[in-house]
């Protein structure tokens, strides 16, 4: 016994849902299908997408480099300010020194245990120390130090300058000292 269908019937003969039968009859042959719609991209749209992509991370490769930067120029200001609050409390804890800290460095082994060294040379030795700092951790670091004696108490002004690359750095505090 052979079954017999058509379009409109299934395998039983019997006829098929309307909706079925709307559906089977939407059907393209597979040939016809391929040609009306097109899957995937261009090489052109893939170029754009490219560019755009380039630029972007230009972008991100610009902000490292300028949070690079920053972050050299933040370590170089910390270890000014490190350095200026060593000298402040140096000078404070030898007040009697006084115009002695505008002078010139000295090695006079004033560390060494058992070595007795007077307030003028403490600040030689003082400021051969903040001058081998001040090269250890700034690019051309220097520290400068006056003093304003004309107020009471005396005021010494603390300047720390540096190189980076594109300008000169600087950092200044003004500090008085009393007992002098």
């Amino acid at each position: 016994m052979k079954l017999m269908t058509n379009d409109n019937n299934n395998a039983a003969g019997a006829p098929l849902p309307a909706r079925v039968r709307s559906l089977d009859r939407n059907r393209m042959p597979r040939q016809q299908a391929a040609h009306v719609t097109q899957r995937g991209f261009s090489l052109i749209e893939v170029l754009v997408a490219l560019i755009i992509m380039s630029v972007g991370m230009l972008g991100i490769a610009s902000l490292y480099v300028q949070s690079m930067q920053a972050g050299r120029t933040s370590l170089f200001r910390h270890n000014a300010v490190t350095l200026a609050g060593d000298v402040a409390d140096r000078i404070r804890a030898n007040p009697t020194a006084a115009a002695a800290y505008e002078g010139g460095a000295a090695n006079n082994n004033c560390i060494a245990a058992g070595t007795n060294c007077s307030a003028p040379q403490m600040a030689e030795q003082d400021i051969l120390i903040w001058e081998q700092q001040a090269r250890d951790t700034l690019p051309n670091g220097d520290v400068v130090i006056t003093i304003d004696a004309a107020l009471v108490p005396p005021t010494y002004r603390i300047a720390i300058t540096w190189d980076e690359p594109g300008q000169a750095q600087n950092y200044t505090i003004t500090i008085p000292v009393r007992g002098t």
